[in-house]
């Protein structure tokens, strides 16, 4: 695993051993990255990566320019794997990691009147976190009108068209991994 491009292009991220998370594939990230880039101006934006691992999409994020990145991740073990991999691409300054349960955090983020221009949703694809999610970054306003939602799950599993006013714009396949993008649409 491997940041594409940007400042920290080809350096490898390390994942933790077993299978208890499964980061992003290079495949999928970069073809993920490549929509992204037809829609976004990387420069500054303010990036949210919920159920983060390896923090992979958010370091990608950051490296093509982003201004900060705030990680979203509940188990401790990861999170240590999470700072390294930020520490090793010198984006700590740029990043902030949230350690509690993704809806908690969440309504924790807003109280503090945060907004997003970009979120990663990518928990276990068994997870119930979907729903529950999105739900919450609608409710709680955590994205600015125009932002971009980026789910990705289980092929099999595919998620609604709509949570709120996060519409579902796209939906790619790359194997058993489906991407599903959504837009943040105004009040």
């Amino acid at each position: 695993m491997r940041v594409i491009a940007g400042t920290n292009r080809g350096r490898k991220l390390s994942a933790p051993p077993g299978i208890s998370t499964r980061p992003t594939s290079d495949r999928v990230k970069e073809a993920l990255f490549s929509i992204l880039a037809s829609r976004i101006d990387f420069a500054d934006i303010r990036v949210l990566d919920i159920c983060a691992g390896t923090g992979s999409l958010g370091i990608e994020a950051l490296s093509r320019g982003a201004g900060l990145c705030c990680f979203i991740e509940c188990n401790l073990s990861v999170k240590a794997i999470l700072e390294k991999n930020l520490l090793v691409t010198s984006n700590l300054d740029r990043s902030e990691i949230v350690t509690m349960d993704a809806v908690k955090a969440l309504h924790v983020i807003a109280g503090r009147g945060q907004r997003f221009d970009l979120a990663f949703l990518d928990p276990p694809y068994d997870s119930e976190l979907y729903q529950s999610v999105s739900e919450a970054l609608d409710a709680a306003a955590l994205l600015k009108p125009g932002a971009i939602l980026v789910a990705e799950c289980s092929v099999r599993n595919p998620l609604r068209e709509s949570y709120g006013r996060l519409q579902r714009f796209d939906r790619r396949v790359y194997g058993e991994t489906a991407l599903e993008l959504f837009i943040q649409e105004e009040k």
